[in-house]
């Protein structure tokens, strides 16, 4: 299935007729519900996989869930999906997966003595960079992650840091934790991929290569483990490792999602949404870097949050913080 029917049809005309190819998000649905798929790996970028994903966990599929917005958009939906539908959902975001790994049953970690989860992040290419020079920040320098190769969207996610917003968001629904037992740590090596502290001090770790086939080969394989061809982790070169406060002046974005869970309802679907026009604002170049997180904030100030009733509500809810985001670059970013 493909995003459209253009693409569609490149895709059937290469084939020569031998593969059904549909486009669109209701045949993606049907795909991914299908009785005769197993596994489905939810990796559309942003809202558009919401719909899909809810699809597989409702049909009880193993979901390996990379696109974090299942949850931040639909929260406690997605989850009650997961419930009703006997579904599985291993995280493949390296940082959840890393958490998974590093609780004793994979999740639900009130029931273990956890005191805290420690949610690392590298802090992107501009952690170290001057804040009065933010407004220069070019679309080429903001999608070059140092550490990982991931789409221009997550990349420029990264270097706000709302992609660690946004999984600090996914990690309270995944793991059943409140936002106060969230930590977010930079950590620049990218070798620590997450932390679960205990109530007896213990602090355990997942660590490894940056590189994503480790937690989707751990997704696939579970409860066993395949070789993913990734390299050993070479201690030799591993000279040290640093671990530091994110800075909220510098990532201002960070800060608006973990206010946003807290605030709950509908105010992380509203940010998401009000991000990817942003984001995609700034790589269109019509926006500056560091009017990314304005255009959040206006928007996050101006729409009323409510309580989370139904998935058409919060799409609905997406649609309109999406029109009032494209408003206010309009209005006010020229």
């Amino acid at each position: 299935v493909m995003a459209t029917p253009e693409a569609a049809k490149e895709v059937a005309d290469a084939l020569g007729g031998t593969t059904s190819v549909d486009y669109g998000v209701e045949s993606m649905c049907e795909v991914s519900s299908h009785a005769s798929v197993d596994m489905v790996m939810a990796a559309i970028v942003g809202a558009a996989g919401v719909r899909p994903s809810l699809a597989a966990a409702s049909k009880g599929k193993r979901v390996l869930l990379a696109n974090k917005e299942s949850l931040v958009v639909t929260g406690h939906l997605f989850m009650d999906a997961v419930r009703a539908g006997g579904a599985e959902v291993l995280p493949i975001d390296s940082e959840h997966n890393a958490i998974f790994q590093c609780l004793p049953d994979g999740r639900f970690a009130g029931e273990h003595g956890v005191k805290k989860i420690l949610l690392t992040g590298s802090g992107g290419p501009f952690r170290e960079r001057r804040l009065d020079t933010f407004s220069q920040i070019s679309v080429a320098e903001a999608v070059a992650h140092p550490n990982w190769s991931m789409g221009r969207k997550i990349s420029v996610d990264s270097a706000t840091m709302m992609n660690k917003g946004l999984e600090f968001i996914e990690a309270c629904w995944l793991f059943d934790v409140h936002p106060e037992q969230i930590d977010v740590v930079i950590h620049p090596e990218s070798v620590v991929h997450s932390m679960v502290q205990y109530v007896d001090g213990s602090v355990i770790a997942q660590m490894g290569n940056p590189d994503m086939r480790t937690p989707i080969s751990y997704g696939m394989a579970w409860p066993n483990r395949i070789d993913a061809g990734v390299a050993d982790l070479s201690f030799k070169d591993v000279l040290s490792l640093n671990f530091n406060t994110p800075d909220f002046a510098r990532f201002p974005c960070l800060k608006l999602a973990m206010d946003a869970m807290t605030a709950g309802g509908t105010t992380p679907a509203i940010l998401n949404a009000a991000n990817e026009v942003a984001v995609a604002s700034f790589l269109a170049e019509s926006i500056r870097f560091d009017q990314i997180s304005v255009v959040n904030e206006r928007v996050l100030e101006t729409l009323t949050s409510a309580k989370v009733v139904s998935v058409e509500q919060v799409l609905e809810c997406d649609k309109e913080a999406r029109a009032l985001a494209s408003q206010i670059i309009t209005r006010e970013c020229h």
